[in-house]
């Protein structure tokens, strides 16, 4: 039997929960992302957890890879419209603390 959410911000947070994928949500709410800047700007992540935090977030179709071919080429992570659309429910729960 498929369980049945009573919150709105349930989907949102089930999508978000796991190693750095809020912070990775916050920040691509700000600008685009790039791997290397992710690495320098979330103290304490690694190559490993945060491609896989980037490829779940992919997955949910919260983010988009583009590949930026000009030299030197380049991969950028931006928000999907799905993720646009979440982001007045993300600012009321960060405004929960």
């Amino acid at each position: 039997m498929e369980e049945i959410e009573t919150c709105p911000a349930q989907r949102l947070l089930k999508m978000l929960s796991g190693k750095w994928k809020a912070e990775i949500f916050r920040l691509a709410v700000e600008s685009p992302l790039r791997f290397n800047s992710l690495l320098r700007q979330i103290q304490g992540s690694n190559k490993q957890s945060l491609a896989t935090a980037l490829k779940e977030l992919e997955e949910e179709g919260l983010l988009e890879k583009t590949t930026i071919k000009l030299k030197p080429l380049h991969i950028e992570y931006n928000l999907t419209e799905k993720g646009k659309a979440l982001i007045p429910v993300f600012q009321q729960l960060e405004g929960l603390s």
